[in-house]
């Protein structure tokens, strides 16, 4: 086996779940530390530098981090790490001070902005306090793109979206709104150095089934409905609505449907229930405002009186695979199932929308009508124009146009500066011993069988009044304490000193889940056999140390190790020690200048 090489971040970045889950990489372990310490500050701090937009992804993100949670190895659930992130937003108290100041000096590059979004704002974010003058467009009164224009009031204040949206214009981004970019050869011709696409996916499925046309007054594409719903256009909706779709919008749509009148609002989709796109507490929150939610339908004309919709037909399907094992959703030939309807809402996906793209300009697209681009440095087939969020890849989530952000945001500098977009600079990372006397450390981690605490939310018969009124009220500050200690700290590593072991097996004996083996060198496949608890997840490497004096190796199974620093605490040698793993990507300020990625004085574990 390959010994694991601690000069290189990749292997306890990998062994941060959460961290390593997050696309922004945020150091989840960090900033919920500094909450149990009350440094709500400070945690607020750590989040912005990654996240951006800690007060609204706390309220809003797809959580791809708590999946990877490792107290989701010892207990069903993981810790809330969402939430706790809007503990530090809501909780901070005026960080103005603590931002950054707009630059002083500039440096002569101008960077256009195209759409005011998550993406659009992270560049201006990374890159206007290095003097570049960054200028956003966007054809809204106010920045903040899908953040403001679909996501609704209940799940997002207004005052959130114009704080944290505000930290970045304050940063001395210019601007220009209620200002529709129609030429991006026109935007070029203003001689900007580079430019950033980042206008999502603004356009909504539409449906083409008998009946569309003919009832067009009352059916509505889900995404410019709730855009009208949240600039105040639209106040009401028939007593009857039925929503097709089964992803985050559709949830969105009908619980704004719920609030805007709607009595019997119902959910359609054509998939099962657990293949749902929409995450699956934005789910449970459609359930328990009494929303249903049928599946196996597919929506075969639309029912109409005098130009008037009365309701959908649907066709039932079930799924059976082909001779070739591929899925397919085939007719039961069940009766057909008429629901009658007011206003249907159409929710069935987003799409990109280049019309204002020319294709003359030498801007290469793919077959589905996405830009070429590099998917690392998101640079397109124009080496000056970058994409970023939904308009480089198609939809996902904000925390994904952050992740695009940063990184579009480094090539942005490196072109500007002359160098090459695809040589990225190393993150920056720190290895450091919690180590206070022989057998202490300065964390806490006693593993414990502690539940999720839930999240208190308003009453539905509260909620369903006020389309403003926000329907979770965030954790108190003494719940939020005792979900930050269900943290499991996976990010202080047992670093393991090879040449200080005497092979007593005292570590492994008091481990609780046997993930460390002192066994004879073998073929990985072959030695995930021999190790105390048989090896399975072939994703997470093995941490392999040799150098015993008895010629065998140290083998640990990151996957299963809860980070409890009993082999630490029990090794009477200090063979075992327990140290803080921080890493964070690079920003832009990082490039052209060495960046240190491990303390000098933790060269090797050993010396």
């Amino acid at each position: 086996m390959k010994v694991t090489d601690l000069r290189s971040a990749d292997h306890f970045h990998q062994v941060v779940d959460c961290q390593h889950a997050c696309p922004a990489h945020t150091p989840v372990p960090e900033y919920i530390r500094m909450i149990a310490q009350g440094r709500y500050a400070d945690a607020y701090m750590v989040n912005w530098r990654s996240n951006v937009f800690p007060g609204i992804l706390g309220r809003t993100c797809d959580r791809p981090c708590e999946p990877a949670c490792r107290r989701g190895r010892v207990e069903e659930e993981p810790v809330a790490i969402c939430r706790l992130k809007r503990v530090s937003a809501d909780h901070k108290g005026d960080v103005t001070a603590r931002m950054p100041k707009p630059a002083t000096e500039r440096n002569g590059k101008r960077i256009a902005c195209i759409g005011g979004g998550p993406a659009s704002l992270t560049v201006a974010r990374d890159l206007a306090p290095l003097g570049y003058d960054v200028v956003v467009y966007d054809d809204n009164a106010k920045a903040g793109g899908m953040i403001r224009t679909q996501i609704p009031r209940f799940r997002l204040p207004e005052e959130v979206i114009d704080e944290e949206v505000g930290y970045v214009v304050n940063l001395g981004v210019a601007t220009r709104l209620k200002q529709r970019v129609d030429s991006l050869k026109a935007v070029l011709a203003e001689g900007y150095d580079a430019v950033f696409v980042g206008t999502g996916a603004p356009r909504g499925r539409d449906i083409d089934v008998p009946g569309r046309q003919e009832a067009v007054a009352n059916i509505h594409i889900g995404i410019e409905w709730l855009s009208s719903v949240s600039f105040g256009h639209i106040k009401s909706i028939g007593k009857r609505v039925v929503v097709l779709g089964g992803g985050n919008t559709a949830m969105d749509c009908c619980r704004s449907a719920r609030r805007l009148g709607g009595e019997q609002v119902t959910v359609v989709v054509r998939s099962g229930f657990e293949e749902m796109k929409a995450s699956p507490w934005e789910k449970e929150d459609a359930m328990h405002e009494g929303i249903p939610i049928l599946n196996y339908l597919v929506p075969k004309s639309f029912t109409h009186e005098g130009g008037r919709l009365t309701g959908v037909v649907f066709e039932k399907v079930e799924p059976r695979k082909d001779e070739k094992g591929r899925r397919q959703l085939v007719p039961t030939g069940e009766p057909d199932t008429l629901i009658p309807c007011d206003d249907v809402l159409v929710a069935i996906g987003q799409e990109n929308s280049f019309t204002w793209i020319e294709r003359d300009i030498g801007l290469e697209f793919d077959r589905w009508g996405l830009p070429k681009l590099d998917p690392k440095t998101h640079q397109s087939t124009i080496p000056n124009v970058f994409f970023g969020g939904d308009a480089a890849f198609g939809p996902k989530n904000i925390i994904w146009a952050v992740a695009h952000g940063h990184e579009a945001a480094v090539s942005i500098d490196l072109f500007c500066r002359g160098e090459d977009v695809a040589v990225r600079p190393p993150p920056d990372t720190s290895l450091i011993s919690q180590k206070m006397g022989i057998h202490e450390w300065s964390y806490d981690n006693d593993v414990s069988i502690d539940l999720r605490f839930k999240v208190p939310q308003r009453a539905p018969e509260l909620a369903l009044k006020d389309i403003a009124a926000e329907v979770e009220l965030g954790f108190r500050l003494e719940t939020a304490f005792k979900e930050a200690e269900r943290c499991l700290n996976c990010d202080v590593q047992t670093v393991f000193a090879p040449k200080l072991c005497i092979e007593c097996d005292a570590c492994a004996d008091i481990c609780p889940v046997d993930c460390i083996t002192f066994t004879d060198d073998g073929e990985e496949a072959e030695l995930r056999t021999r190790l105390r608890a048989p090896s399975q997840n072939l994703d997470q490497a093995l941490y392999i140390g040799e150098g015993l004096k008895t010629g065998r190796v140290m083998v640990k199974d990151e996957d299963v190790c809860l980070h409890c620093g009993l082999c630490a605490e029990r090794c009477p040698t200090g063979a075992w020690d327990m140290q803080k793993f921080l890493l964070e990507t690079a920003k832009p300020h990082a490039c052209g200048r060495p960046t240190q990625t491990r303390p000098a004085a933790l060269a090797t574990p050993a010396e």
